[in-house]
């Protein structure tokens, strides 16, 4: 990648901001806006690089590199806490609070320079057909992500500017998905072309491949299909077929990972490192229990000499709050040795091969048709992963699929009222369909981790019991269990106010976070 261009473009495009409301007016109108004649095809390519870095929630205001607090508040005090991949003692979002500026910033990011990166790519990139159908790829990534965040947004008319910017409903945004990534394999399935040329040199994924952005495109395709398996499941068999047919991810060479640089880095090493972000009683007890080579991988010790659990894994649980004493030096944080020791060079997880196979597994315990057995897709998606993680010895992956141990009770176990481990299915395929939903599920989450917008996602579809409640709650009306979206920004019923309240009408319920999104419906 060309690192001066996206230096160049991180600026430019700053003031080709199109914001949701009003409230960007003054920057809309600033005189350093790019025009529309600039926006030829020399300009798709560095426009493509910062739509990529900004779409995956690594946003800052102006330089990439310059900002890494928008990881911070956007995801890790988020979904990283809802999910439980993280525990961040006193964070009103650890115990299912919500905090205003936190959930601002990742609003705000989104819509004044995500989206408008996108929007002039689209421009930039006009007539050049597999250059489109990577950005209708790449629209749905985008916006799929956010929507599961908040429900209904402004989707149509993002980026498009005024005073007033309609949302639009989570289901019509899903009938466009599918239409966009079935277009999109269309287009590129039939291209005779290997590369997108003018994305070759700024694609931090996979350099303009085509065939790797295709099986990218199939593999989202398939997972916005069991999104909605619960609201339409005849449709959900139809895209789930359609994806697998096309082809999905099948190996780690698939693998979409963000190829970070020394100016688009990678926010979650530093964030986890020097935020306060802990391990948590979750991963401890599902790690240990299954004696998982990753915990290793992933998590320290405890660091601390004067700790009582130095050079032990130990977990926070989450929802601690801010009136159960703890202490830091007692906990594990982020692998700070080798894994996740440098933000230059550890590269973004975007999708995993191994997503996919479990996501497969699911459908064929579905009785959809997804090429394999459930039980031979659930062991290669435990392969892939284990493998994307370093674990390359045969005996000790077969070892680790037949292992036969459940959850075990976390350091910090009885500070629940129940310290019996969620997770009670071992590794080894289990005889009863219910025990296999459930063991998918556990190693989806591990197989995920830490790409933490998708794992809250998937834990509030299937509603699968694999964690333990929050110890305290900030919202008696969601309580100790998983929050269920974020709530509208003050700023927008200000500014934006009739969309929104219409939008809290297609949401079907009121503007809290316990209220499920359209798909959520167990």
């Amino acid at each position: 990648m060309k690192n001066n261009i996206v230096k160049f473009i991180a600026i430019a495009f700053l003031f080709q901001i199109t914001g949701c409301t009003s409230d960007f007016n003054e920057v809309n109108t600033n005189p350093n806006t790019l025009t529309s004649d600039q926006l030829d095809a020399t300009m798709a390519g560095p426009s493509f690089a910062n739509a990529l870095y900004k779409g995956i929630g690594n946003a800052s205001w102006s330089l990439p590199g310059d900002d890494y607090g928008t990881y911070g508040l956007a995801t890790a005090l988020h979904s990283m806490v809802f999910s439980h991949y993280m525990a961040y003692p006193g964070g009103a979002t650890d115990a299912n609070g919500i905090n205003d500026g936190w959930r601002s910033r990742g609003w705000l990011r989104f819509y004044t320079i995500a989206v408008p990166s996108l929007l002039n790519t689209y421009k930039a990139a006009a007539g050049n057909a597999e250059a489109l159908a990577v950005l209708d790829i790449w629209k749905v990534y985008m916006f799929h992500r956010f929507t599961d965040e908040w429900g209904p947004i402004p989707y149509t008319q993002a980026g498009i500017g005024g005073k007033s910017v309609a949302y639009d409903s989570q289901e019509a945004m899903y009938t466009d998905f599918f239409k966009l990534l079935d277009a999109a394999n269309t287009t590129l399935s039939t291209s005779s072309a290997t590369t997108v040329g003018v994305f070759k040199d700024y694609d931090a994924l996979y350099s303009g491949d085509v065939e790797k952005w295709r099986k990218f495109g199939n593999s989202l395709r398939l997972r916005l299909a069991l999104r909605i398996s619960d609201i339409d499941a005849a449709k959900a068999k139809t895209e789930a077929e359609a994806a697998v047919s096309a082809g999905v991810m099948v190996s780690n060479s698939d693998n979409a990972y963000y190829k970070v640089t020394s100016d688009t880095y990678n926010n979650f090493v530093d964030i986890m490192k020097y935020w306060g972000f802990y391990m948590t009683a979750d991963m401890e007890s599902i790690l240990k229990g299954y004696n998982d080579p990753r915990m290793a991988k992933w998590f320290s010790p405890v660091l601390d000499n004067t700790s009582t659990y130095k050079g032990q894994y130990v977990g926070l649980p989450n929802g601690i709050g801010t009136t159960i004493p703890y202490q830091g030096k007692n906990f594990s944080g982020t692998n700070q040795v080798t894994t996740f020791s440098d933000n230059a060079t550890k590269d973004i997880e975007v999708m995993m091969a191994s997503e996919s196979d479990f996501n497969r597994a699911e459908g064929a315990l579905k009785g959809w048709s997804m090429g394999s057995t459930a039980k031979e897709l659930y062991e290669d998606g435990i392969r892939l992963s284990l493998q994307q993680w370093g674990v390359t010895d045969e005996s000790q992956i077969t070892a680790y699929i037949a292992g036969t141990t459940t959850g075990a009770v976390p350091t910090f176990g009885s500070l629940y009222t129940n310290s019996t481990p969620p997770v009670n299915v071992p590794v080894a395929w289990s005889g009863t369909v219910a025990n296999q939903k459930k063991q998918i599920a556990v190693q989806k989450y591990l197989g995920l981790f830490p790409e933490s917008w998708e794992a809250w996602s998937d834990l509030r579809r299937t509603d699968a019991n694999i964690l333990y409640p929050l110890l305290t709650t900030e919202d008696p009306t969601i309580g100790k269990g998983i929050m269920k979206r974020i709530t509208y920004l003050p700023n927008e019923y200000s500014t934006n106010g009739d969309a929104v309240n219409a939008a809290v009408q297609l949401l079907g319920g009121a503007d809290k976070g316990s209220t499920k999104l359209w798909w959520d419906v167990n």
